[in-house]
Parts: structure tokens; sequence; C-alpha cells
């Protein structure tokens, strides 16, 4: 049994999503609280923008749960920055207590996971659980500069410029945080930096897998099963993988990377990526619809590619890793 329960059942008192231009184009633009035009946000550099997007995101969270900054017991963020400077960056004004925490893409359910931890535990009343990612910050970090106008491969995802936000509390009404799964880390000799869907796809397995036989429940028992980010290709690779394993999702499995875009018509290829774009479907799409009834019972099953450029460079294999939390309506 490696799987988590929370008698106490957190809250998900409050949720916000702030999204891009480009993100605004695609499936989910009419979910976002607030769609940027400006992919600077006001500022000088992209990782002075990346930071501003978290900060208003988070901001916009704490304001619908009627609280102030100052009455959060903690703040759990991430980013895709090397040392998460830009959700340190975000906070370092806020004099709240800071965890920071880095997933790739799977941050936000590592989030939420760390948040349920502290709220079930009695040792946080109000915790904000926040991640984001920025498609000029990753690409120069993670690929090339823009100005190099490298061509992209087919397997290639789209960094997305998001923000997702959730307020947890140890008490109130509403959706709640039922259980999770702490990921592990899968590695399967995958080396295409390009590739990050075929790199992740199999910890999400391992995570469903596992937590499915923890919690003797099947597929069945959810209203849907999300993942995020394994984009079109890693969704493929993984109905192949669970279904050797005699798991079938059918048409309650939802990729939040495969989904985020049109990607014929915005030519994102096999879809999009980033730890700010499973947490802005998450919190703009699928928590209203949990909090609205619309839905009872869920899986989030974020994934992340833990590569760095360094090891990239050194001709190291990619390491994925899958989170998942269960959220249920009230």
């Amino acid at each position: 049994m490696q799987s988590i329960t929370f008698p106490n059942t957190p809250i998900l008192r409050s949720f916000a999503a702030i999204a891009g231009q480009k993100e605004g184009g695609g499936t989910f633009g009419k979910y976002f609280d607030r769609i940027e035009q400006d992919p600077l946000f006001g500022k000088k550099t992209w990782e002075q923008a990346e930071s501003a997007l978290q900060s208003e995101t988070f901001r916009l969270a704490v304001n619908k749960a009627l609280l102030k900054p100052s009455e959060l017991d903690c703040v759990v963020a991430g980013d895709l920055i090397d040392q998460c400077t830009a959700s340190s960056f975000a906070m370092r004004k806020t004099g709240i207590p800071y965890l920071g925490v880095y997933g790739a893409c799977s941050t936000m359910a590592e989030a939420l996971l760390l948040a349920g931890m502290l709220t079930d535990a009695g040792y946080c009343e109000r915790v904000c659980a926040v991640t984001s990612s920025h498609f000029s910050t990753a690409e120069r970090q993670f690929r090339f500069p823009l100005s190099y106008g490298g061509q992209r491969t087919p397997t290639a995802q789209w960094t997305c410029t998001a923000s997702g936000a959730a307020v947890v509390t140890a008490s109130g009404e509403g959706a709640y945080l039922s259980g999770g799964c702490i990921g592990r880390i899968c590695d399967l000799g995958v080396t295409d930096a390009t590739n990050m869907g075929a790199a992740m796809a199999p910890a999400a397995a391992d995570t469903i897998t596992r937590y499915l036989h923890d919690t003797g429940t099947k597929p069945g028992d959810y209203d849907a099963i999300v993942t995020g980010d394994l984009g079109c290709i890693g969704t493929s690779l993984l109905t192949e993988l669970l279904e050797v394993q005699g798991v079938e999702m059918g048409s309650i499995h939802h990729d939040c990377g495969a989904e985020i875009f049109d990607n014929d018509a915005q030519d994102t290829h096999a879809g999009g990526s980033g730890c700010g774009c499973s947490a802005a479907v998450l919190c703009a799409y699928w928590l209203p619809k949990l909090a609205a009834g619309h839905m009872h019972r869920m899986l989030f099953c974020a994934t992340g590619a833990l590569l760095s450029a360094m090891s990239a460079q050194q001709g190291e294999t990619i390491p994925g890793i899958c989170h998942l939390v269960e959220l249920r309506s009230a």
C-alpha cells in the first residue's frame, strides 16, 4: 500500500487560472479567469513576466477564498526555471512561509499532495498550491533562444504560458482532496528531449495502476482520470502501457497537454506542456465542474520529465515521474 488517504478531507476552497494569448485561443480559452495579451506582463524580461503571472494568479485565488495573503499558513509553489526562481521571486514580498517544489510538469499535483498533507495532519489551516510556466522562459532554458528559430520536431510539445493556483483549507465546505499517490522515478531509457511524452508515460502508468490497486478501484469508478502533460504521443503510449496490464480508461481519460490547444489550427505539434498547463486546466475547467457537482470523483495525475539542460548535454536519459491526487465533490 503506497497510496495516501486524507480522512479529514482538506477542502478546495478556491482556485484560479491565468493564461497567455495562445492558450486563450485553445480549447479552454473561455474558462480561464483571465487571458493576458502581453506575454511580458509589463515586465522587462521573460523571467520577470513569469513571476508576475504566478503572483497574479496566486492573489486571485486568495481573493476568491475571501482571504488576505497574510492569513495563509504556507504556500507551496514551483516552476520550470532554474532553482524555481519564478516562484521564489513571486512570493518574496508576501511574508508567507514558503515551500518551493520542483516536479517539472508534475508540480501542481505534487503541490496539492503537500497541501493536503499539511492541512489534513493539522500542521496548517490554509495552504495555497500554485505553479506556473512560460513559453519563452522554458524555450531558452531547455531548448534554444527564440531568436535562433530552431525547427520543432513532430514529437515536440509547446510550453504553455499559464498558471494555476488553489487554496486548500483544513475546514469548510465544498470539493475536497480524498487521497493521493506519491510518484516513483521511472526511466525506460528515453534520451530525446523533444519527446517528453514518451519519457513520462511509463511513470503515469505506474502511479495510476498503483493507486487503483491500493484503493481497490477501477477506471469506471471515476468520472474522469486527467493526466498532464503527456501530449498526443504520450497519451497514446499510456493507453498501450495500461492495456498491457488489463486497465482500460476509455473516454474518461483526458490529458491537459493533448487538449489545451487545437493542435492542427495552432500548430503545436504534440500538444502543450509545462507545469502551468495542467495547473491552469485543472483550476479553470475541472475544479469548477467538481465544485458545481457536475462530476463527483476524479483523479488528477500530473506527469513530469526530470531532466535539465546539463543532463541532456551529458547524454543522460530522461527520468519521469507522476504524482496523483483524488478529488471529490461535496
